[in-house]
Formats: structure tokens, C-alpha cells, sequence
């Protein structure tokens, strides 16, 4: 009798086993299925001029409303806080004076690294880290998402978390777009991989090195579109955002603004 309750146990433990693994790849099959069905409508992001009463930008708005089921915010629903982001896409000597001054202001920021960036720049890197900044993933070789494959996509964003993990012992989990563009179905991607997305809520053209803006405009600019939860985008490239960041600081503080790393 042992033996027959054995042997049925066995039985119904081998079913019991193949009924769970059947459960869990239909679950990774289903989510593969729902992810590759998504919208592949590539959408080029920008904020837009428009702004309501808190000259919060309407647009940042529209994109909360659409995407943050997905983990996806253009801007934060804050009333006081403002977040400073750089995109790294190369590097143009004035990243470090741009750290020094963060420094000497007690702010922290978040900086997007491509993989170029984070292979050339070791020390750069290793020092955002250090001093408590946040490190991003702006794509291993800044390609459009919603241009590639699910799988492509995946490879785009887990190969340059991957190399950070190893080369810094840092674990990433903010994602910014490359090009600032998006899908539906690249946004489900990057919330399934555990990223949040952040894109911005103010930017302004400042990534021309052969044209940059006048300083003095260019202050008056970024700190006019002050906003509680926004997300700015600067570019370390801009010799003008070297000049000007002290100066922008302070005025923000004034204004009643904190300068904080992202809550979510």
C-alpha cells in the first residue's frame, strides 16, 4: 500500500510540476503576446509651449495621462520639487564643471548615459556616482526603440545596464529615450525590463556646440519655465549650462524650489 501511495504521489507531483511550468511559460508567452501586440507608431516627444495656470506644461501632462501605466512621466506631481537631468552623449569638457558646481550646491542630478560615454568616461562616471548622483540608461548606442524589435529593444537597454553593473557595480533604473522618441509598445518594454521612464517637462536647444545660446537669454529661459515636478533636460555638452548653472540654482531656490533626485 506504501508503494501505490508512492507511486501516486510521484504521478501527481510530476503532473503538479507540469502544470506550473505550464503556467509560467503561458504567463511569459502572454506577456511576450500582449508586449508584441502594442502600438509600434514611432512618436517623436516634446513638452509643447502650452502651460496651464501653474505654468506646468500641458503637453508633460497629456504624456502622464497616456503612459503611466508603464512607469513612463514626462513630469511629477509635485508642487515645489524640480529635478535637473543631463544626457551624456559625448563628452565635451565641461561635465566636470558642471559636477563642481552641483557639488558646491549640494544638488543632486540624474545623468543618461549611452554606452559610449560609459566606456570612454570611467572617471567621470565612477565620480557622478561617488557624489551621489543618479546614473540613467540612455540605450548602449542611443538607437530608437520603437525602430527595433522587441527583442533588439531589450538587447538596446539590458546591454548597457549589464556593462554598468559590471563596470561600476551599479544597478540603473531610470531610461531615457534616444532621440526622444517612443511607442507604446518601447515603453511596455522598459517597464518590463523594471526601468521607469523619464523623459522631461523643459528643454531648450542647447545641445548645438557650434551654436549655443546667449547666456544671458538662455538663464531668463530656464528659469521662466519654472515648475513644480519638473523634469529638466540639459545637455553637458553646452559650454552656455556650464555658465549659467550656478546662477540658475540659486534662482530656482528662490523662487521656492527644491533642487531633488526623482521619488519614484
Amino acid at each position: 500500500m506504501l508503494k501505490k501511495f508512492i507511486k501516486v504521489t510521484k504521478v501527481t507531483a510530476a503532473v503538479l510540476t507540469a502544470s506550473a511550468l505550464f503556467t509560467a511559460a503561458f504567463a511569459v508567452t502572454g506577456a511576450a503576446d500582449e508586449i508584441g501586440s502594442l502600438d509600434r507608431t514611432c512618436r517623436g516627444y516634446g513638452q509643447g509651449k502650452e502651460v496651464d495656470e501653474n505654468n506646468r506644461p500641458t503637453g508633460a501632462e497629456m504624456f502622464n495621462n497616456e503612459f503611466c501605466k508603464y512607469g513612463c512621466y514626462a513630469m511629477l506631481d509635485e508642487d515645489k520639487e524640480i529635478h535637473l537631468t543631463f544626457d551624456q552623449g559625448y563628452e565635451n569638457g565641461y561635465t566636470a564643471p558642471i559636477l563642481d558646481t552641483l557639488k558646491e550646491k549640494n544638488v543632486k542630478a540624474v545623468f543618461f548615459l549611452t554606452g559610449d560615454y560609459a566606456e570612454r568616461n570611467a572617471d567621470l562616471v565612477r565620480r557622478m556616482i561617488d557624489e551621489g548622483h543618479i546614473i540613467g540608461n540612455h540605450g548602449m548606442k542611443h538607437a530608437s526603440l520603437p525602430k527595433l524589435s522587441v527583442e533588439d529593444a531589450k538587447q538596446e537597454i539590458m546591454s548597457l545596464h549589464d556593462f554598468v553593473k559590471d563596470k561600476y557595480n551599479y544597478e540603473m533604473t531610470y531610461f531615457r529615450p534616444p532621440c526622444g522618441e517612443y511607442s507604446e509598445q518601447s515603453m511596455a518594454v522598459c517597464n518590463e525590463l523594471g526601468y521607469k521612464t523619464l523623459l522631461w517637462s523643459f528643454a531648450y536647444p542647447d545641445w548645438d556646440v557650434n551654436n549655443q545660446p546667449d547666456p544671458s537669454a538662455a538663464f531668463d529661459r530656464v528659469t521662466g519655465a519654472a515648475h513644480g515636478g519638473g523634469i529638466y533636460l540639459l545637455h553637458s555638452v553646452s559650454a552656455t549650462n556650464a555658465e549659467i548653472l550656478p546662477k540658475v540654482i540659486d534662482n530656482l531656490r528662490e523662487q521656492g524650489y527644491e533642487l531633488t533626485l526623482p521619488p519614484i
